[in-house]
């Protein structure tokens, strides 16, 4: 059973209870409009509640003009729908559609334009609409350990690509179907929406940390196909493809790490410092290959590069991202 089916249960039977204390005429009717205003964020319930309240009052407003100049009829109720849908939509509330039509209706059903059917109608509308709100507003589940569940099987996905990476910098000829990217993309993405759905339920002071850590490591991730496409160009073995794949073999210890070693970063600058020192290729092909694993270097620096500019967080804490590989 899903939390928000319990949610709804709460709102309705909420509204009900309080519209019958209250008196109000049709309770059950403000039970269904607690049942359309209960949503998955506090955010999200704001927008949705105060639209289908001002989509439902603009409604009442087109009804009772027509009702009263055209009458209680069947075909009444096209014509009102064919004027006041378009309108509600311009007027961006177009979420309370389906809740203005249920006010309408029952005026409708009462055949009858007066203060008191409005003032019902308006005060079924607050208490339904306002169980559903409170109740979406005094609770809404906490992601954050999922999101920290993510977090550690994306970053297990990035150390099993750096390993298949260094072996084939040592093997050319090592084959590997690379999986791990499509299992780390989707992890991400599922971090990503977790992360927007905590910032929604965040009313006042959001924490955008989360929302930081995983478009940082949509970015890793793309930085890491560019590295593989570096790394097909690079089908001859030589010794400075080892001395990459040291550095990437030290990388997947790193990114698994919470706190930034730098090792991975000194690595990277010693073995810079070396290309520059080395003769020149003696062969073309030799020269392609050396090219290629240059360029694979450079990229591996803007893969760090990304995550020294993020943040990072962490249950109870937040750290700078240079804290992470």
């Amino acid at each position: 059973m899903g939390f928000r089916i319990i949610k709804t249960a709460i709102a309705t039977l909420m509204a009900i209870l309080i519209s019958d204390a209250c008196g109000v005429t049709g309770p059950l009717s403000a039970g269904i409009l607690a049942v359309l205003g209960v949503d998955v964020t506090r955010k999200r319930s704001l927008k949705t509640v105060s639209a289908r309240f001002f989509a439902s009052l603009l409604g009442l407003f087109f009804a009772c003009i027509l009702f009263e100049l055209l009458g209680f009829h069947y075909w009444v109720l096209a014509i009102y729908i064919l004027i006041a849908f378009p309108a509600i939509t311009r007027a961006n509330f177009k979420e309370g559609i389906v809740t203005s039509s249920v006010v309408v209706f029952r005026v409708f059903g009462s055949a009858e334009v007066s203060t008191e059917v409005i003032v019902t109608q308006i005060e079924l509308l607050v208490i339904g609409l306002g169980s559903a709100m409170l109740v979406n507003m005094v609770y809404m589940p906490r992601t954050s350990e999922q999101m920290t569940t993510i977090r550690k099987r994306v970053d297990e996905q990035f150390s099993k690509i750096f390993r298949q990476i260094a072996l084939t910098l040592r093997d050319p000829s090592y084959v590997w179907d690379g999986h791990e990217l499509i299992a780390a993309g989707k992890a991400i993405q599922s971090g990503k929406e977790a992360a927007s759905r905590e910032m929604e339920n965040q009313v006042l002071h959001p924490d955008e940390s989360w929302t930081i850590y995983f478009y940082m490591r949509k970015e890793q991730l793309e930085s890491i196909q560019n590295m593989l496409q570096l790394i097909s160009h690079v089908f001859q073995k030589l010794p400075q493809a080892d001395d990459v794949a040291e550095l990437f073999e030290q990388l997947s210890r790193d990114v698994t790490e919470e706190n930034y070693t730098g090792r991975t970063e000194k690595l990277l600058i010693a073995l810079e410092k070396e290309f520059k020192e080395m003769e020149l290729p003696g062969t073309r092909e030799e020269f392609e290959v050396r090219s290629a694993i240059l360029q694979l270097i450079r990229e591996l620096g803007q893969y760090l590069k990304i995550a020294k500019k993020n943040k990072t967080p962490a249950p109870g804490k937040i750290r700078k991202s240079s804290e992470m590989s």
